[in-house]
């Protein structure tokens, strides 16, 4: 059934030969977005939906989330917010909840955070595994990942579990545990960083996926300056995410790399870090992606209107800049063309604010601003 929203007020497609159109329509056909043009040349549809002049903008597409977990991490957030610094160590306490978990209980509370992100807008999610670090646990969590998120990445490389020897648990990475979860899973990371893994087990971890026709995504340069971004880049990762800590090296090879610089800013403020760098990247002419890093230790939250937000309040992106970094961009961190745009062929993914424009995302920080959404042709608000 083809659905015509009318009554566009301001309409954001991301699309170069569209634009920004005000006094604009689009129609929805099935799954698909089948027209987006001007309100006077819209074509008869099935259904019309007036939106009232509210803005129109693609679904959020967040290409960074950690949501196969279980436990709380109150406790620990508290003593950060006292001054406890922040380190990649709390991750042990989701492993040992998440392996204690059942597997109704994890695809349960994944279930949960999606549909509470689809509710504020977001129509495309990546999420991880790396709650597990066993064969087993990661396979699982693959394995139900897949049945709720859009795209599945491998985070074996989370951390060295307690008690285990590090090269002996990248060489179990690097074979078994991803054998297991190989056709589960769309993409590998690793977190290259201080407390976690260094350059050259980074490196094993990437490469082995990679000989397995995986697609490559890092964590990286999170705690300080490090391999993170060189590593992504000279192994074509997709992305390179956190990218707090950067060096003019590291802004020149992103600069010239297709590698997206995923920016996750509630996790900065959560952890007390710096905000990352997000104008020199974009001045520096680096593709640039905000996502919320969803995820119970370091950014428990699935607001991107709250990443949003914080992007042009504090980190001096325009709400252009943001908000394409929200939508195009999280969808070029995942290499696809189907999400984040709004144009004929495009998956239906829309989201209508209750506001003229986008600028309110920005202008009314902290206001649920959410009225309508539908992701794939389907309305889930």
């Amino acid at each position: 059934m083809a659905v015509l929203i009318t009554g566009i007020g301001e309409l954001t497609t991301n699309d170069p030969a569209l634009g920004r159109l005000s006094d604009a329509a689009l129609v929805l056909d099935g799954s698909k977005v089948a027209w987006a043009g001007p309100a006077s040349s819209a074509p008869d549809a099935d259904e019309r939906v007036d939106v009232e002049g509210r803005a129109v903008l693609p679904g959020w597409v967040d290409s960074h989330t950690h949501l196969v977990f279980a436990g709380d991490r109150t406790a620990e957030f508290e003593a950060r917010m006292a001054g406890k610094p922040y380190t990649a160590g709390g991750i042990a306490i989701t492993v040992g909840a998440t392996r204690e978990a059942s597997d109704e209980q994890l695809a349960a509370n994944l279930r949960r955070h999606v549909d509470e992100a689809a509710r504020q807008g977001t129509t495309c999610l990546e999420t991880k595994t790396g709650y597990g670090l066993t064969v087993a646990d990661e396979a699982r969590s693959a394995r139900i990942a897949g049945k709720v998120a859009d795209e599945v990445t491998f985070l074996g490389a989370h951390l060295v579990p307690p008690g285990a020897d590090a090269e002996s648990y990248v060489d179990l990475v690097c074979g078994e545990m991803l054998d297991a979860v190989a056709e589960s899973v769309r993409w590998a990371d690793v977190f290259c960083e201080t407390g976690a893994f260094d350059e050259t087990q980074s490196a094993r971890v990437l490469k082995a996926a990679a000989e397995r026709g995986l697609g490559l995504r890092v964590h990286g340069n999170q705690l300080g300056e490090g391999p993170g971004v060189r590593l992504a880049v000279e192994l074509g990762a997709a992305s390179v995410d956190h990218c707090t800590y950067l060096s003019d090296a590291d802004l020149e090879a992103l600069a010239a790399a297709e590698t997206v610089a995923t920016l996750l800013p509630a996790c900065d403020l959560s952890t007390r870090q710096p905000l990352a760098p997000a104008r020199r990247l974009l001045d520096a002419g680096a593709m640039v992606a905000l996502a919320s890093n969803a995820n119970p230790g370091s950014s428990y939250t699935t607001s991107m209107a709250f990443c949003v937000a914080t992007a042009v309040l504090q980190m001096r992106m325009t709400i252009e800049e943001a908000v394409w970094a929200a939508t195009a961009g999280g969808a070029k961190a995942l290499r696809r063309d189907d999400v984040g745009v709004l144009r004929p062929g495009a998956r239906a993914d829309v989201h209508v604010l209750d506001a003229p424009s986008v600028t309110h995302l920005a202008y009314r920080p902290g206001v649920p601003l959410t009225n309508l959404v539908w992701r794939a042709g389907e309305r889930v608000r």
